[in-house]
C-alpha cells in the first residue's frame, strides 16, 4: 500500500520533469531551425546584392582592356581578378548593355605568366590584398554556435515573460505551456449574489437548487438523488449568464473557476486538452467548487469529419473535455456551469444526460423584470422625484440587462453634462433614444427640401400607426440626424407586453413601415433612399408571414426553412426547391404590394391631418406620441405628459441653413437716430443779395418744427 502511494505521489512530479524536457527539446530544435535559417538567408542576401552590382567579362577582354589603357587598377582573388577601369571609361558587352563606374568588373583567373609585365608595361596598378587566416572552429561559432546560444536566449526570455503574466513557473513557463489559466475566485473576490442579479426569477430558481445541494449535500444523497453534473446558461448577449454564475459562486460560497473557451486552444496541438485535464485536477483539490466555461461553443462545436480531421486541435479538447465530465464523482460537489448563446452548434454528445444535462435559459426580461433590473441598476444613482421607473421599463420593451445598465449610466452622464446633481426622467428617455439611436448630430447640414420629405417621410409612419387598431403606439417623432446614420426616427413602444402576433398585427406592421415611402410619394411626388431600412424591415415580416408563420392560403402550414442563431441574429435561411423559393417570393411581394397600396390610401384620405402635423414637427423638430395624438384629436400638443417627463426648456437651435429662424435680419444691428442736423452756419458776407437771405431763413424755420416731430415720433433703436 506504502508503494502505491508513493507511486502516485511521484508521478506528478514525473509529469512534470517530461513537460520541462519536451519543452527544452522542443526550443532547441526551433532555434537550431532558425539559426540555419539566418544563415542561408544571410548568404543569399549578400551574393544577390553582389551580383547585382558587379558584371563578370570575359578574360580575353580583360586583356584588351589592358593593352588599350582602360585598366586603372587590378586585384588579385583567390579565384577571380576584381578589375578598376580607369576614370569615364564605360564597359559595353556583346548585347550593346553598358556598365558604368557604378559597377564592377572581374574575371576568372587563368594562369598567365605574361599577365604581371604586360601589366607593369602599362602602368597598371596590381595588388593583392592581405586577408588574415581565420580558424574555421571560431569561424563555425561566430555563424552557428553564437546565433543558437541568442536565440536560446531570446526563446527563454520570451517564455520568461509569458510565464509571469499567466503565473506559470519551471524553466520560464516551457513546461507550463499547458497548464490552466483559470481565474480563481474566492467569496470575497466574488462580491456577487442573487441580491445583484434581476429579472431572471426562472433562471435563479433552476440554480438555487444547485446552491442548496453543495450547502447540504446530505439532504439528497439520504433519498439517492443525484445532483445534474453540468448546466448549461443559454440566451441572447447581455442578458446574464455569466453574471448568474458568479452569483451561484457568492450565493455557495465556494471557489469560482472561471475559464473562457477560448483559452483552451494554442497554435500547439494537445495543449488544449492538457489545459482541461489540468483544470478538473485544480478542482478537486478544492471541492466542492464551480467550473464556469464562458462561451463554451468554441470548443463544445460539431464534430464534423468533412471539415476537422482526427488531429484537430478543438476535437482532442472537446473529447478530453466528455472524458472529464464522465469521469469526476458530483458527489464530490463539482459543478459544471456552460455559457453559450449558439446551442445550435453544440455537439449532442455533450448535451447528453450525464454531462450538460440541465438548460437554463437566461431570456429577455419582461416588464416586471426590467423594473427589477432597472432598480438593481439605479441602487446607487441619485434619481430626481420625477423619475418613474415603471414607465421607463415600459418603454424599454425588448432591452436586457446590459442594454438597461448602460440606459443608466447614459442618463447619469447626462445628468452631470446638464449640471444637475441627480438624474431625472428626461435624462432617462433620452438616454434610451442615445442607446437605439445614437447622439444627435447637430451640425448635419440639410436643406429646406430634404427637411420638408423627411418630416412628411417620419409622419407618415406615425399617422398611419395612429390610424390603425393594432399597432403599437407612437412614443416620438424626430427629424434630427443621428449618429447611427438615421436622419430621423419614429419611435413605436408597447403600452404592453405582448408574445403572440396575430396576422392582422403583422400586416399593421408592415403597413406602418412602408407608410415613410407612402408619404413621400403622395406629398413630395418622389422616392428616396431614406426608405431602405423600412423596406427590409417589412421584406422580413412578409418573408416571416409566408415561410416561418403558415399564415398564407397558398403554403398553408408548410415550414419553408429553418432559424439560423436564434439567441443572435435570428436569420431564417430557405431549405425548399427553387419553385416553391420562388412562389413564395411572389406572395411576399403581393403582401408588401396590397400593404403598400393601403397605406397610401389611408394617408390621401388623412391628407389634411399629416400637413397639419408635418408642419408642427417642421416647426419642432422632435415633438412626442402624446403631442401627436394631440394634434389628431383637436388638443392642445402642448399640455401632454411623455412618460412622466417634464418639457426642458429648448436649448438655443445651431446654426444650420436648414433653420432660417436663427438668423437675425440685418436691421437689428443697425442704430438708428432721428435728431436734427444743424444747418451750417453761412459766412457774413458771400455775396449774396438780401432777398436771398431772407428767403433762407424762412425756409430753416419752418423746417424746425418738422424735425422735433420726427423726434418724438421715432425711437432710437440701439
Amino acid at each position: 500500500m506504502d508503494q502505491n502511494n508513493n507511486g502516485n505521489s511521484n508521478k506528478p512530479q514525473n509529469d512534470k520533469n517530461g513537460r520541462n524536457r519536451r519543452g527544452i527539446i522542443s526550443l532547441m530544435l526551433w532555434a537550431l531551425v532558425l539559426t540555419f535559417g539566418l544563415n542561408y538567408l544571410t548568404t543569399y542576401v549578400a551574393n544577390t546584392a553582389a551580383a547585382a552590382s558587379s558584371h563578370e567579362i570575359a578574360y580575353s577582354d580583360f586583356i584588351d582592356l589592358v593593352e588599350t589603357g582602360k585598366v586603372q587598377k587590378v586585384e588579385f582573388g583567390d579565384k577571380t581578378f576584381t578589375i578598376t577601369p580607369v576614370e569615364g571609361y564605360v564597359y559595353t558587352d556583346d548585347d550593346g548593355k553598358t556598365y558604368d563606374e557604378n559597377y564592377t568588373l572581374f574575371t576568372t583567373i587563368i594562369t598567365n605568366q605574361d599577365l604581371i609585365p604586360l601589366l607593369e608595361e602599362h602602368g597598371v596598378w596590381y595588388t593583392r590584398p592581405y586577408v588574415p587566416e581565420t580558424s574555421p572552429i571560431m569561424l563555425f561559432f561566430a555563424n552557428y554556435i553564437l546565433p543558437f546560444i541568442i536565440m536560446m536566449g531570446l526563446f527563454y526570455l520570451v517564455m520568461s515573460l509569458v510565464a509571469r503574466r499567466s503565473g506559470g513557473g519551471g524553466l520560464g513557463g516551457i513546461g507550463t505551456v499547458g497548464k490552466a489559466n483559470a481565474k480563481v475566485y474566492m467569496e470575497k473576490s466574488t462580491g456577487v449574489t442573487f441580491a445583484d442579479v434581476a429579472g431572471q426569477d426562472e433562471a435563479k430558481e433552476s440554480l438555487e437548487e444547485i446552491i442548496d445541494f453543495l450547502h447540504n449535500p446530505a439532504k439528497y444523497t439520504a433519498i439517492g438523488a443525484k445532483l445534474p453534473k453540468g448546466a448549461l446558461l443559454v440566451g441572447s448577449p447581455g442578458t446574464g449568464k455569466t453574471l448568474l454564475a458568479k452569483a451561484v459562486a457568492g450565493e455557495a460560497k465556494v471557489p469560482f473557476f472561471s475559464i473562457s473557451g477560448s483559452d483552451f486552444v494554442e497554435m500547439f496541438v494537445g495543449v488544449g486538452a492538457s489545459r482541461v485535464r489540468d483544470l478538473f485536477k485544480e478542482a478537486s483539490k478544492v471541492a466542492p467548487c464551480i467550473i464556469f466555461i464562458d462561451e463554451i461553443d468554441t470548443i463544445g462545436k460539431n464534430r464534423d469529419s468533412g471539415r476537422y480531421g482526427g488531429n484537430d486541435e478543438r476535437e482532442q479538447t472537446l473529447n478530453q473535455l466528455l472524458s472529464e465530465l464522465d469521469g469526476f464523482d458530483p458527489g464530490k460537489g463539482i459543478i459544471v456551469l456552460g455559457a453559450t448563446n449558439r446551442p445550435d452548434v453544440l455537439d449532442k454528445a455533450l448535451l447528453r444526460p450525464g454531462r450538460f444535462d440541465r438548460r437554463i435559459t437566461v431570456d429577455r426580461p419582461n416588464l416586471n423584470g426590467r423594473l427589477k433590473t432597472l432598480e438593481v441598476h439605479t441602487k446607487n444613482i441619485h434619481l430626481a422625484e420625477d423619475v418613474d421607473l415603471n414607465k421607463i421599463a415600459q418603454a424599454t420593451a425588448g432591452c436586457v440587462g446590459a442594454d438597461l445598465a448602460n440606459l443608466v449610466n447614459e442618463a447619469a452622464l447626462r445628468a452631470v453634462r446638464k449640471g444637475r446633481r441627480a438624474v431625472n426622467q428626461n435624462d432617462l428617455l433620452a438616454s434610451f433614444e442615445v442607446v437605439i439611436a445614437g447622439a444627435e448630430k447637430k451640425g448635419t447640414v440639410i436643406t429646406e427640401e430634404e427637411k420638408r420629405i423627411i418630416a412628411y417621410h417620419e409622419v407618415g409612419h406615425a399617422l398611419v400607426a395612429a390610424k390603425q387598431k393594432n399597432s403599437q403606439p407612437v412614443s416620438k417623432i424626430t427629424i434630427v440626424p443621428h449618429t447611427q446614420g438615421a436622419l430621423g426616427y419614429t419611435l413605436h413602444l408597447p403600452e404592453e407586453e405582448k408574445f403572440l402576433m396575430s396576422r392582422e398585427d403583422i400586416l399593421t406592421e408592415i403597413r406602418t413601415l412602408l407608410a415613410g415611402r407612402s408619404a413621400e410619394e403622395v406629398v413630395c411626388n418622389t422616392q428616396t433612399n431614406g426608405a431602405a431600412n423600412d423596406i427590409e424591415r417589412a421584406t422580413e415580416l412578409a418573408r416571416n408571414l409566408v415561410a416561418r408563420f403558415g399564415m398564407t392560403e397558398e403554403f398553408d402550414m408548410m415550414a419553408l426553412g429553418s432559424i439560423q442563431g436564434q439567441y443572435l441574429d435570428n436569420t431564417y435561411s430557405m431549405t425548399c426547391a427553387q419553385e416553391t423559393f420562388a412562389a413564395a417570393d411572389r406572395a411576399v411581394v403581393q403582401i408588401i404590394r396590397t400593404c403598400h397600396e393601403e397605406a397610401k390610401a389611408l394617408l390621401s384620405e388623412n391628407r389634411e391631418l399629416l400637413d397639419k402635423i408635418a408642419d408642427y414637427l417642421l416647426k419642432r423638430e422632435t415633438i412626442t406620441g402624446q403631442e401627436l395624438m394631440a394634434i389628431i384629436e383637436g388638443r392642445d400638443p402642448e399640455t401632454v405628459d411623455n412618460y412622466g417627463a417634464t418639457r426642458e426648456e429648448e436649448e438655443p437651435k445651431p446654426f444650420r441653413p436648414s433653420a432660417p429662424d436663427v438668423i437675425e435680419a440685418p436691421a437689428r444691428h443697425i442704430s438708428m437716430t432721428s435728431e436734427p442736423i444743424p444747418m451750417p452756419e453761412l459766412p457774413e458776407d458771400d455775396g449774396a443779395a438780401p432777398e436771398d437771405k431772407a428767403e433762407d431763413a424762412a425756409e430753416k424755420t419752418a423746417e424746425e418744427p418738422a424735425s422735433d416731430a420726427a423726434e418724438s415720433d421715432t425711437p432710437t433703436q440701439e
